[in-house]
């Protein structure tokens, strides 16, 4: 009896001893149940300087985890790691850090934190959410910054182009060459409201906008003051100048003094005609409006940037009988110009009334020059326009054929 008990043990107990190894094969968690394991690292981690940037990027690349869509299959990110190399930068960091987490299945990262000629090592680790598998240090590598970008050639010969008809231009100008620009009512009729002033003995109002130093238009609008107060002194008219910022009446100021100057009437300036009202928007207008009013101007010049004012201005100036002239580059005034008053000068056309009034070769140059520019952009806007759609229209044809 003791002999079978011993053969019946030897028999069922390594069968006892082999069901906890088959349920564990047929639910394969508990195989490990206790124990976290880190994915298969990424392989062949490299970085590589990002063309024609500035000097703040890398690009890192490397292959994906073996668990990441095979093998355990739980690769849910990687974390990028970056160090940077000792003596490439002040304060450099030796030690590896977190610079950024992307999705599995992904190969490559664009790290934009980097300084320009400093040198990084970088690092990937396959995580689990749990723990991280990680590669091997990348080579080193700088982020240099690029002197040229190439792919802009098309603004470099744009550039030179330009630069090339402004030289040839303004050296045209300077020798003489009378250099045609079309004409602009608005200013040939200073000629007219000028004479008119003198005629009935009246002064010449000039606004030049409610706006700083800072902007184009109160520029362009100081110009043509010039070339309109040296056209004053000659007819000996007086010129009322308020304005609005304290910056543009010293400017103005100078301005005036020295067009007076150089039409030999130094005498005649008065300093006193041109002041500072207010820099608030409808006292200023209130202000001007009282000027028109007291002083009945025989012509009211309107040049610069205009705001909600312009329509009371305007209104107001035309009440006066007074020949009115505005030029302005906001156009939402503009329908109101043209409505009040008698000349309008639209958009670039303010721009260009200094060179158009003074004919002085560097400005005259520097018009026809940009106009030439504009024409030739027109023109190879026009042939990409016709030759994308030959180039569809072909393509169809032979993709139907």
């Amino acid at each position: 009896m003791t002999g079978r008990v011993g053969r019946f043990g030897i028999v069922v107990l390594p069968v006892l001893l082999l069901v906890p190894l088959i349920v564990a094969a047929q639910n394969t968690e508990y195989l490990y149940p206790l124990v976290d394991l880190p994915p298969a690292p990424p392989l062949l981690v490299s970085a590589v300087d990002v063309p024609n940037d500035t000097g703040n990027s890398l690009t890192v690349s490397w292959t994906r985890s073996l668990d990441d869509g095979g093998g355990q299959n739980n690769v849910v990110s990687y974390a990028i790691l970056r160090r940077e190399v000792p003596g490439s930068g002040d304060g450099a960091q030796t030690e590896f850090s977190l610079v950024d987490e992307v999705n599995a299945g992904t190969t490559t990262y664009n790290d934009l934190t980097c300084e320009p000629d400093h040198t990084y090592v970088y690092m990937v680790g396959a995580s689990n959410s749990v723990a991280l598998g990680y590669s091997r240090p990348s080579k080193s590598t700088t982020a240099r910054s690029h002197f040229f970008h190439s792919e802009r050639w098309n603004t470099l010969i744009g550039i030179v182009v330009l630069t090339i008809l402004l030289v040839f231009f303004i050296y045209s100008a300077r020798k003489g060459k009378d250099l045609f620009i079309r004409r602009i009512a608005g200013l040939d009729a200073v000629e007219e409201a000028l004479g008119r002033a003198t005629e009935m003995g009246k002064p010449i109002l000039f606004v030049s906008g409610l706006s700083t130093m800072a902007d184009v238009a109160t520029i362009a609008a100081v110009n043509i003051l010039g070339q309109v107060a040296r056209k004053a002194a000659v007819y000996e008219i007086r010129l009322i100048v308020p304005c609005y910022d304290p910056i543009v009446m010293a400017v103005e100021r100078e301005v005036v003094k020295e067009a007076y100057l150089d039409a030999g009437r130094p005498d005649a300036y008065s300093p006193n005609d041109i002041y500072y009202v207010t820099s608030s928007q409808f006292a200023y207008a209130a202000a001007v409006n009282g000027i028109m009013l007291r002083e009945k101007p025989a012509t009211n010049f309107y040049m610069g940037m205009f705001f909600a004012e312009s329509l009371l201005l305007a209104e107001t100036g035309a009440s006066t009988g007074a020949i009115q002239i505005a030029g302005t580059d906001a156009v939402v005034q503009i329908p109101f110009f043209i409505t009040a008053c008698d000349y309008c000068i639209i958009g670039e056309e303010l721009y260009a009334a200094s060179a158009y009034m003074s004919r002085e070769p560097l400005l005259l140059g520097g018009l026809k020059g940009q106009d030439w520019a504009k024409f030739i952009i027109g023109v190879l806007i026009v042939i990409g326009i016709i030759t994308s759609f030959f180039t569809t229209w072909f393509s169809d044809l032979f993709i139907v054929g």
